[in-house]
């Protein structure tokens, strides 16, 4: 009970305070730049989150990450510990895709939208599709983006099918497909619960799989050597 309240403590004051930077900075002009108050609230919002809980974090293969490359990172999503490690650690400007229906979350959803993270509108296919065509282009400028190709959060910890749709944006955006790998993050912190573990969480990064030469025809196969590849690194736990 107690580590469930200082979750929801962490939450609120760590939203509450890097939220209100980041509507500040866009309601007084301020400009999207590497390193600027958006990239910054989201990294210290991961941090502050994975401090107060007790969660430390643990990088395998951080030589991989490129801040200077736009990349598309795909992730496996067994627990709310996948966001806050990934907002910590990975460098460069980076901005989450995310289900639409996240808007209404008070200040967050807000906050997302003012940093330019990506809303996805999954039940309608061709609104989706039109969002990833212009997220495409922002990651073309140079904004790097994270995928959970699963959709939601793995019930079970094992890795789910994967949506195409990922796979249709990092070959419209030319980007190399970087596959991350969180482990332990659903045994200190399993769907449905609000009360974290202490403990460490790995992310094990792998080589990147370059998208260039794929048709949009060819997503599938972009999904598989992305499925394979983070089940060639989970299977190192």
């Amino acid at each position: 009970m107690i580590q469930a309240i200082r979750y929801v403590a962490a939450f609120v004051v760590f939203m509450g305070w890097h939220g209100a930077r980041v509507l500040f900075a866009a309601l007084t002009g301020v400009r999207q730049k590497p390193g600027g108050v958006y990239d910054d609230a989201a990294r210290q919002w991961g941090r502050g989150m994975l401090r107060w809980t007790g969660i430390r974090v643990r990088v395998e293969g951080r030589e991989r990450l490129d801040p200077a490359i736009p990349t598309v990172y795909v992730a496996n999503h067994a627990s709310f510990l996948d966001i806050w490690g990934i907002l910590a650690e990975l460098p460069g400007t980076v901005r989450f895709v995310y289900k639409k229906g996240m808007d209404w979350i008070p200040l967050m959803g807000l906050a997302m939208r003012a940093a330019r993270h990506i809303p996805i509108d999954r039940r309608n296919r061709s609104a989706a599709f039109a969002a990833y065509d212009e997220a495409a282009k922002v990651i073309r400028g140079g904004v790097s983006a994270v995928v959970f190709p699963e959709g939601t959060r793995s019930r079970d910890g094992r890795l789910k099918p994967f949506k195409k749709g990922p796979f249709v944006l990092a070959i419209a955006a030319r980007a190399p497909v970087v596959p991350v790998f969180c482990e332990n993050t659903y045994q200190l912190m399993p769907r449905g619960s609000w009360s974290p573990q202490p403990g460490t969480i790995t992310l094990r990064i792998g080589e990147p799989i370059p998208s260039e030469g794929y048709s949009y025809e060819q997503r599938d196969q972009l999904a598989q050597a992305a499925r394979g590849a983070l089940l060639a690194l989970g299977a190192r736990e």
